[in-house]
């Protein structure tokens, strides 16, 4: 069977599975108190929602997993580190976990796939060539064996994967949405460079998540919680490692960043703001780009058909850069392509300035609006909310 069919199909089926499968792990969320009660602080849901949805994202993974990949040694790793990490949401889903365990039992669960050779032994930078971390030593064990730079960095980009995404999952579809759009989009690029298990993995994640979708879109009936979205992140940054960046094809490295832009960004200035005023970066807070539009106005349905099209004009980007053939292999251009590939570019740069300009990450100005209650016309600060009138109103 085709392997893009074969992606298909699993696709399908984890996307069905979990559409079925949510119902089932809402009632055990409440039957072992696993609900998120809102926070005035920073939550933007008003109900107690059970959070245990991503445990039915990993059941539909497992079984189309079981089904469609390879029952390899590298399958049997990254099926055990997604059960480690789904462990590890759960428990934080339930006990609330400090962020040293978090971090401890993300690695050790990312650990698993990498010993087994989900690892960058080697990758092609432009104007560099080929670099190989994977013959850097940075270890001696007894026996002979060696903690070698490539595995290193491998488990550091997947666990800062896994924190990626559940930071972004603070309004309803957000996370999901994302993940789904990027899984198919991975999906794609892994089929193209012959990483089929990579391609048939992301694309059951992509369903997957897709399925949960329908119960997380606002007003969500339920939460992924943090089962879901270590998960979710711990499945996109394997696939990263398998689909692209274990492959010699120049572009290749700087795919799954482009794909996955928004999340990146997004976490990356909250950590920034958080080091700026010395603020614990693992401590929550209203600095998220969907905070900073609720802070402004947007409903949540408006926020996510804004970071839904930032994302797929930054996954449209990615597929031009994979497909568009711009370029040969000497570095000779096509006018043609190369225009067309100007293009894409030109969109996901005027998307990224545009989203920059309506979260005034920048400071450009504030907007101004009227205040509902008092008619003042006047300014919100989109990162804390508070209106600070100017002039009364006329």
């Amino acid at each position: 069977m085709p392997a893009g069919v074969e992606a298909l199909l699993a696709f399908l089926l984890a996307g069905v599975l979990a559409l079925l499968l949510v119902p089932v792990t809402d009632r055990v969320a409440r039957r072992i108190g696993a609900i998120d009660v809102p926070d005035d602080q920073r939550s933007l849901h008003a109900a107690p929602t059970p959070r245990l949805g991503g445990l039915a994202i990993f059941l539909s993974v497992l079984a189309a997993a079981l089904i469609w990949l390879p029952w390899d040694a590298e399958t049997r790793a990254i099926l055990a580190g997604a059960a480690l990490i789904t462990t590890v949401g759960m428990l934080d889903d339930v006990y609330e976990l400090n962020a040293a365990a978090k971090l401890l039992g993300q690695t050790v669960a990312v650990i698993v796939p990498v010993s087994a050779g989900v690892t960058v032994d080697s990758f092609t930078v432009p104007f560099l060539g080929q670099l190989n971390p994977g013959s850097v030593d940075l270890l001696s064990l007894p026996g002979g064996g060696a903690i070698d730079l490539g595995d290193v960095g491998t488990t550091i980009g997947i666990v800062a994967m896994i924190n990626v995404i559940n930071l972004i999952d603070g309004v309803d579809g957000l996370a999901a949405g994302v993940c789904a759009i990027s899984g198919v989009t991975l999906a794609v690029i892994a089929l193209s460079l012959d990483r089929n298990a990579a391609g048939v993995l992301a694309a059951l994640t992509a369903g997957a998540s897709l399925g949960f979708l329908r119960h997380g879109f606002p007003p969500a009936s339920t939460f992924m919680g943090d089962t879901g979205s270590n998960l979710l992140g711990y499945l996109l940054g394997v696939v990263a490692v398998q689909g692209a960046l274990k492959t010699n094809a120049v572009i290749a490295l700087f795919l799954p960043l482009i794909v996955l832009t928004v999340p990146i960004l997004d976490t990356g200035f909250v950590v920034a703001k958080r080091l700026k005023y010395g603020r614990p970066v693992y401590k929550a807070d209203r600095w998220h780009f969907h905070h900073r539009m609720a802070n402004i106005g947007f409903s949540q349905r408006r926020t996510l058909a804004y970071l839904y099209g930032w994302t797929f004009v930054m996954a449209a980007l990615a597929l031009a850069l994979r497909f568009v053939p711009y370029s040969d292999d000497h570095g000779h251009f096509d006018v043609l392509w190369t225009a067309v590939m100007a293009a894409f570019g030109l969109a996901a740069l005027a998307a990224s300035v545009y989203l920059v300009y309506v979260l005034e990450i920048l400071k450009l100005r504030r907007f101004g609006r009227v205040d509902p209650v008092t008619g003042e016309f006047g300014v919100v600060d989109p990162e804390t909310g508070e209106f600070e009138a100017i002039v009364p109103r006329q």
